[in-house]
């Protein structure tokens, strides 16, 4: 197999990328139809020549091309804007050229209004010059500049003032490519206007090189990222070291997902400060161009970069599952095969469509049409899961475009750590309509969860592959999630085995959002649906409300929460950290209460009823009223949306999704748990074992004992019983560490049992086991009681003048309450009968307490 799995390139995309303009794409770069890895070194700056500028002559520069051309480079930074003649030169040699706008950085600018003009001009100027120049790659703006400036002008102020000069740059060529290279001492800073992120980083382990890329990759997020500066000084390292090093930095940095690196630095030949450096020597050639054991070092590693050999190459089965996906279908499946991997395969699961799905499959010979009836999105997939041949099954949506190298990294990444499963992003397409904009930094779209840098908690469906027998272990997905969650389930019932979820940042797909406001609301209410199954299954991810508890951080263009706190930056002391972090904090959960169903229905519908009878409460439900209006302004004023995407509607669109969305998705949520199929008990009398007779009674702890004379211990007892209830299909919450009972099983809807168990060691091999049952009202038997309490008590206040008998009301609250106790006393019957059938199979004794 050819170490090299990218597809060669046909003429006609070869001729499209000569005379292009680099844009960003995703992840990466493109040059026309071409995908363009960076691969450059630094270039300068050297002593002026005879124009008295800080490069070579044009003759050593052309020399220099050639070398750097032999070298497999592609890529040039300079450390200036360079005269026509070198960008002629640079096009001649199809080199592209990442040039920093120098201004005074090393003051403290913000103070100085001239300083700031000085900048913006130079930003001003050298875009102009260059502007339209095929050898242009981009402009870096400002090149680490001091942490201590930073902190003595402010973070957010310097902030504001890159993306100024961003946007001086923009206007003088709105196509152009800006970035700003940052260095670790001030990782905090993030503008928000860049087209890619660019770092300087030295470390010469590589241990700590690639976690700290894992790191910088979570900063860059959707944006690709670029190594603008590592090295290694063969003056007090040795050349050989440095040949070494650099060898396994380049292979990391791409296997880890980076859109290019640029090393420091072609030539020892380096002019800085008026002077020659001398006491350096971090180039690939001497001062006299002669190149070093490094140049042949790195030549090797560009020329099998981007596509480093994985260890292997398993088969993979790519799964799409579609129902109706006519429109982006074909789009879907195009990419698929287009895919840099060597061995895979694409199953196409038609879940019962009416529109020209199977019409449209059968237009790619290659794929494996199965059509089925409409049985739901999990039951597609285990269709898809079934009909698998590959080592690794990986599944996107209809309405998803792949990466070409999408699987290239998911497996590469896959392999070389001990995860069960891996995700990666999913990216609005730039064709995508602008209400999809809208929609995509919005509340409630498909997101990652991050437990580190590199774990996750949690991989949207869209995106994401297993080895198959992970999933043949669970299974495949649960049937019961028809329209979504079934990728949630999946991931956290591999976290309750012990298995971890991986996280490739390269590894991306283009996601189309939905492009109408009635059809995000209608994939919001599907959501809503399932979490109301989620919460039922796995509940100890849920708080009382129904709403999902994560462990880790949301990653995704929407906002789940507006920030009202500042963020925190360990600077070390005195500002002197040369790892400068940035500790951000977490959304105002509590403060978007207000824009959820329960609090419309708890407290401003009835305010603004109430407000009728009781004018004076009025002001208090307008207030109530306003303050949800005023937290959706505030969420939507915080979202970062495209700036070629934006008009003047896009952030009032999102204000009002953010107040329809958690009415839409708490409707369905609620829906779903009130008539969703509920747990059907047994009837009242029937023995634990079903013999005798007994009266339906509850205890309010009702303690059963047993005597244990062999080896079955506490722990072996709780396992077989959850084992059961699990067979049985009840829905329990485990002990999770924190509790202070073993486990909560959840009836129907007014239900819940909480079981906890004790050891008295009396003998050796010979225990006293006790288990106490606790039953309990659910959140929605109080809220039933409790809400008719308040409603009878509102009436009778108002009636009962003219209307003594309405008093005769407060009789169905008795009646209420024995319905409640007969379906508590059905439970914690239910559930002694489980527990006393499992003691008796395990041989233990029963005692009466």
């Amino acid at each position: 197999m050819d170490r090299r799995i990218v597809r060669p390139l046909d003429d006609m995309a070869a001729s499209d990328a000569v005379g292009a303009r680099l844009s960003v794409d995703g992840k990466f770069f493109r040059l026309g139809a071409v995908k363009f890895h960076v691969q450059g070194v630094t270039y300068g700056p050297f002593a002026p020549n005879a124009r008295n500028e800080p490069f070579a002559s044009p003759d050593q520069t052309e020399q220099d091309f050639w070398q750097i051309r032999e070298l497999g480079a592609n890529t040039l930074r300079t450390y200036g804007v360079p005269p026509r003649w070198f960008l002629d030169l640079a096009a001649r040699h199809e080199l592209k050229v990442l040039m920093d706008v120098p201004w005074s950085k090393h003051l403290c600018f913000l103070d100085s209004e001239r300083a700031q003009q000085e900048a913006r001009e130079s930003v001003r100027r050298a875009v102009a010059d260059c502007r339209g120049h095929p050898a242009v790659f981009a402009f870096s703006l400002a090149n680490e500049i001091p942490a201590e400036i930073v902190r003595w002008s402010g973070v957010r102020r310097v902030e504001a003032f890159i993306d100024e000069l961003v946007s001086v740059a923009k206007s003088a060529d709105p196509d152009c490519l800006c970035t700003f290279t940052n260095f670790p001492t001030t990782e905090f800073l993030r503008p928000q206007s860049l087209d890619f992120v660019c770092f300087n980083v030295y470390l010469h382990e590589r241990k700590p090189f690639e976690s700290y890329l894992a790191r910088l990759q979570m900063l860059a997020d959707t944006q690709p990222l670029v190594l603008t500066e590592f090295g290694m000084d063969s003056l007090r390292e040795g050349e050989a070291r440095q040949g070494e090093f650099l060898t396994w930095q380049i292979a990391s940095a791409f296997q880890g997902g980076v859109a290019g690196t640029i090393l420091f630095s072609y030539t020892d030949d380096w002019f800085h400060g008026g002077r020659p450096v001398e006491n350096w020597a971090f180039g690939l050639t001497t001062r006299d161009r002669q190149p070093k054991a490094a140049f042949w070092a790195v030549q090797q590693a560009y020329d099998t970069a981007p596509y480093f050999g994985l260890p292997r190459y398993p088969k993979v089965s790519v799964i799409v599952a579609c129902y109706n996906g006519g429109r982006t279908l074909n789009a879907c499946l195009a990419s698929l095969g287009r895919l840099n991997y060597p061995d895979y395969e694409v199953i196409l699961v038609d879940d019962g469509s009416t529109d020209r799905t199977p019409e449209i499959a059968r237009q790619f010979s290659w794929v494996r049409l199965i059509r089925q009836d409409n049985l739901g999105l999990s039951a597609a997939r285990n269709t898809g899961l079934a009909a698998a041949q590959g080592e690794i099954v990986a599944f996107t949506d209809a309405d998803c475009r792949a990466d070409e190298d999408w699987l290239y990294y998911l497996v590469g990444d896959l392999l070389k750590s001990d995860f069960a499963g891996i995700g990666g992003h999913n990216l609005l397409p730039p064709d995508d309509s602008l209400v999809a904009v809208a929609v995509m930094v919005s509340p409630g779209g498909p997101a990652h969860v991050m437990l580190t840098d590199r774990e996750a908690e949690h991989i949207p469906g869209c995106n994401m592959a297993f080895y198959k027998w992970a999933l043949d272990e669970l299974a495949g997905f649960d049937r019961m999630f028809r329209k979504a969650g079934d990728d949630v389930d999946v991931c956290w019932r591999l976290q309750h085995r012990g298995y971890q979820i991986g996280f490739s940042p390269a590894g991306f797909v283009w996601h189309y959002r939905r492009s109408t406001v009635r059809a995000y609301l209608q994939q919001q209410s599907g959501y809503g649906e399932a979490e109301a199954l989620l919460s039922r299954k796995h509940p100890e991810y849920f708080n009382t409300i129904g709403r999902g508890i994560w462990r880790g951080r949301i990653y995704g263009a929407s906002k789940f929460g507006v920030v009202i706190t500042r963020s925190m930056i360990y600077h070390g002391l005195f500002g002197s950290g040369p790892f400068q972090r940035l500790y951000t904090p977490a959304p105002a959960f509590g403060l978007m209460l207000c824009t959820s169903l329960e609090y419309h229905v708890l407290v401003t519908a009835p305010l603004l009823v109430l407000s009728a009878a009781f004018p004076w409460l009025l002001p208090l439900a307008v207030t109530s009223l306003a303050m949800s209006l005023a937290v959706c302004g505030i969420a939507a004023a915080q979202v970062r949306l495209p700036r070629r995407k934006r008009r003047f509607w896009s952030r009032p669109l999102v204000a009002l999704l953010f107040l329809l969305q958690p009415i839409e998705r708490g409707l369905a949520r609620y829906r779903t748990r009130l008539y969703a199929q509920t747990r059907a008990l047994p009837p009242a009398g029937k023995d634990r074992r079903g013999s005798a007779k007994m009266p339906l009674r509850r205890e309010p702890l009702e303690v059963l004992s047993y005597w244990t004379p062999g080896k079955v211990d506490r722990y072996g007892l709780l396992s077989a019983i959850l084992h059961r209830l699990e067979e049985e299909q009840w829905q329990v919450r485990s002990d999770s560490g924190w509790m202070d009972y073993d486990m909560e099983i959840m009836g129907n809807r007014w239900s819940r049992l909480r079981l906890t168990t004790v050891t008295e060691e009396l003998a050796p091999d010979k225990r006293h086991i006790r288990c106490r049952l606790e039953s309990l009202w659910s959140l929605l038997a109080k809220v039933a009681y409790w809400s008719l309490v308040g409603a009878e008590l509102v009436v009778i206040g108002l009636l009962a003048e003219v209307q003594p008998w309405i008093w005769m009301l407060l009789l169905t609250l008795p009646l209420l309450s024995w319905f409640l106790e007969n379906e508590l006393a059905h439970l914690q019957q239910s559930i002694a009968a489980v527990v006393d059938d499992v003691a008796f199979r395990l041989k233990l004794v029963k005692v009466d307490e």
